[in-house]
């Protein structure tokens, strides 16, 4: 689908100017309708001066008036003798200069949020280099003090379109990989890895470890010890018998003869 010229500086201007839904502009101009919301939030495209594409024969204003009144109805460019421009396909990413000094709290965000993706995904979403997500990573960055991480679909240093694309790639990667692994230790008759899985937490005994070992039950121990809770039943108590008179005040004192006769 073709794209008009400077597709972000042209969705700023259709977000001041016209009426069109989020997802209109966004199909227009290639860009996620989340990134349009962001637009529209000043969250997105800061400092971008809009472009008119009425202007430049991209757009007529019949085309905008059709599409206005119609919310499922689809911009279609208009046809012009202007050859389409080269797409840019390889090489690194152009980040602007006022974005550079955003990457590192961008790379935390990914390697935080989505440790799954590579050091070359995030260097195409992000257009660094190695190096720099290595420092990120093992917190050697001179300025690492001062990052926190940010979205870089917010930071507009990427699409979100093209963010689960990447994490989607990445995590079927990594299912065939533990896919192979489990076969290969299959082959070799060992038994498959354990994944990590989330802890299971018991709500029914949060102060366990205050109870005596001596009365605790087997669930509790567990709990106490810092182990997975276990739904394995305490065993029952044997009831106590009743207790009698006798049992509380003692036995009655036997009666002397000399009382018996009297």
């Amino acid at each position: 689908m073709r794209l008009p010229l400077m597709p972000k500086a042209t969705a700023v201007w259709l977000v001041e100017n016209t009426s069109l839904t989020f997802e209109q502009i966004g199909e227009f101009c290639g860009l996620h309708p989340l990134e349009i919301k962001g637009i529209a939030d000043d969250e997105v495209a800061i400092g971008i001066q809009g472009v008119d594409p009425t202007s430049n024969g991209q757009l007529t204003a019949e085309e905008l008036e059709r599409c206005g009144a119609d919310e499922n109805a689809k911009l279609q460019l208009a046809d012009t003798d202007k050859p389409p421009p080269m797409l840019r396909t390889k090489g690194p990413k152009y980040t602007p200069v006022t974005k550079r000094q955003e990457r590192p709290a961008a790379i935390m965000w990914l390697l935080r949020y989505h440790p799954e993706l590579s050091d070359a995904q995030i260097g195409r979403l992000v257009g660094t280099t190695k190096p720099t997500i290595t420092s990120v990573r093992e917190r050697t960055h001179w300025n690492i003090s001062n990052i926190k991480p940010n979205d870089p679909v917010t930071l507009g240093m990427c699409s979100q379109a093209e963010l689960d694309e990447a994490v989607t790639k990445a995590r079927r990667r990594k299912a065939s990989r533990e896919k192979r692994e489990d076969r290969e230790r299959a082959k070799a008759g060992l038994p498959p890895l354990v994944r990590e899985t989330a802890a299971a937490v018991n709500v029914e005994s949060p102060f366990a470890h205050l109870i005596p070992a001596s009365q605790r039950t087997q669930k509790e121990d567990d709990v106490a010890e810092g182990g997975d809770f276990v739904s394995t039943p305490a065993p029952a108590e044997e009831a106590e018998p009743a207790l009698t008179v006798e049992d509380v005040f003692g036995a009655a004192p036997d009666k002397e003869d000399g009382e018996e006769g009297s």
